[in-house]
């Protein structure tokens, strides 16, 4: 019952693309030396958001959709748009670090909205 409440699937979505942008800039800063290498990101979190509550299939329960490919929008893209080392390499570790912050906040939110949620769950139970 609580499961299908949308604040709490947007809290879950949330926290899902922090912890795949996160990835995306780990794998950024890991190749900071590598000649030739592009800095990747994923679009932000409205868009994802967006395109994933259209008319696309949605799971209903463990095993309905059986896809293990990660939703077009959690596929980190090349950033376009920087200039990069005479190597080629695009990743700005200055930059990959604000977008650290940046997505550690927002991954924060997304804990602070499941608090708060429960909070006035477990009042609203706890009135009756």
């Amino acid at each position: 019952m609580f499961d299908q409440l949308e604040i709490l699937s947007m809290a879950r979505g949330l926290a899902t693309h922090s912890a795949a942008r996160q990835s995306a800039v780990a794998q950024n800063l890991a190749q900071a030396d590598t000649a030739g290498y592009k800095a990747r990101d994923l679009a932000s979190f409205g868009e994802s958001y967006r395109a994933s509550t259209g008319l696309a299939l949605r799971s209903t329960r463990a095993g309905h959709i059986a896809d293990s490919t990660p939703p077009p929008a959690l596929r980190p893209h090349v950033e376009r748009g920087i200039d990069g080392d005479p190597n080629g390499n695009t990743v700005s570790i200055e930059s990959q670090m604000v977008k650290s912050a940046e997505i550690r906040t927002q991954h924060e939110m997304a804990l602070s909205v499941y608090r708060t949620t429960l909070g006035i769950l477990r009042t609203t139970l706890g009135s009756r």
